[in-house]
């Protein structure tokens, strides 16, 4: 039995990419290797559906801090929790670690997710920088072993941090059970009733950010015999750049054809499945779990050939330069004329996607801790 400890900030506050990664890992963690001690350290926490398991688990020991100093806690103060609890390895989820846990003898694994702010920084305000190249570099030169969510990710921290390939291992994430259950004809026609969604549609699900590039499918749809424009529903929100996509919309008139909607996390596998295909273009992806979770639910996938997104979306997607509007209607064009063509991609990315079920993933996680603590 081990006793160890992770970051769960963004387990308990986060409800996109990083919290799905977390909450993924660690109930696969406790489903498979119950005999250990999981150790979950937050600055604050949100209850919600989403992490009422892991506050109501008897597998878990949840700690926030005591005092003031919540901001500082997870970079400095934690290591005395650390210490309290005899934690042997400690698993930063999100590309930090605390500053000086070497000196305490507790074991470190980070996990690096991407490093996107290196590649736009125009996106990102430049403090915000400063601070992430710091946390990332020391988490890369201080950790015992980084674990790369992709053999993108991997050559970025090579290229950017000047690390030794062999220090990282590349340990693909997973994404939530539910998505690997195929839906009752009856349970998604109430999901579509309960969301006022038409019986076929295209889908994009993901942050409203000018990465994402939503604006490049709606601009594959002007690009489309009238005949083929099917909605675009998209799921997922956003400020300034939601904005500028919605004065597209209104300049192309296209109101009708694309529909925002916030939907509940039980309801999106039975969303997915009816999707006649699963659009994603983005500019660039530590790995892409939406492109997964389409995967599983036998939908075609249209993304980028850039980044991860070939890793991620296999042999089955359709890949596309994001830059290239007529690419992207291409592929739907494709998908919506040629049945033979729509299943070819639906069974090879079916097939793509066993290697990135828990539990072969988990299995190469605990090995990763077991090299580690045998250090």
């Amino acid at each position: 039995m081990h006793r160890i400890g992770f970051d769960a900030k963004r387990l308990f506050n986060n409800f996109t990419g990083l919290g799905n990664y977390s909450r993924t890992l660690l109930r696969n963690l406790a489903e498979l290797y119950p005999d250990n001690a999981y150790f979950l350290y937050t600055p604050k926490l949100v209850n919600n559906d989403e992490t009422r398991f892991f506050l109501n688990s008897p597998l878990y020991n949840v700690h926030t801090p005591r005092g003031a100093l919540k901001a500082h806690w997870r970079t400095w103060s934690v290591k005395r929790e650390l210490r309290r609890h005899k934690i042997e390895l400690y698993h930063g989820l999100s590309h930090e670690i605390p500053v000086g846990i070497r000196k305490t003898g507790i074991r470190s694994v980070v996990t690096i997710h991407d490093l996107v702010f290196r590649h736009y920084p125009t996106h990102f305000p430049w403090a915000d920088r400063q601070v992430y190249d710091y946390k990332f570099r020391y988490a890369c030169r201080h950790s015992d072993r980084i674990i790369a969510i992709s053999e993108s990710t991997r050559r970025d921290i090579v290229q950017f941090y000047n690390i030794p390939p062999e220090k990282i291992e590349v340990i693909y994430q997973s994404c939530h059970p539910r998505f690997l259950q195929e839906k009752s004809p009856g349970l998604i026609a109430a999901a579509l009733s309960k969301y006022q969604l038409p019986n076929e549609y295209f889908l994009y699900v993901g942050s409203l950010i000018e990465r994402k590039n939503l604006l490049g499918i709606v601009q594959a749809l002007t690009l489309l015999p009238t005949d083929l424009r099917l909605p675009l529903v998209v799921i997922g929100d956003g400020k300034a750049y939601k904005q500028k996509v919605q004065r597209y919309i209104a300049q192309q008139g296209l109101e009708q054809q694309v529909r925002f909607i916030q939907a509940d996390f039980e309801d999106m596998p039975a969303l997915y499945q009816q999707a006649q295909a699963f659009i994603y273009p983005s500019l660039y992806e530590g790995f892409g779990i939406p492109v997964l979770e389409a995967l599983f639910s036998r939908t075609p996938v249209i993304t980028s050939n850039v980044s991860s997104l070939p890793e991620a979306g296999g042999p089955g997607a359709w890949l596309v330069d994001p830059h290239q509007p007529e690419q992207i209607a291409e592929g739907i064009q494709r998908i919506l004329t040629d049945a033979a063509f729509r299943e070819d991609m639906v069974v090879k990315g079916l097939a793509h996607a066993q290697q990135f079920r828990g539990e072969p993933l988990t299995t190469a996680l605990m090995r990763c801790y077991e090299s580690v603590l045998a250090q």
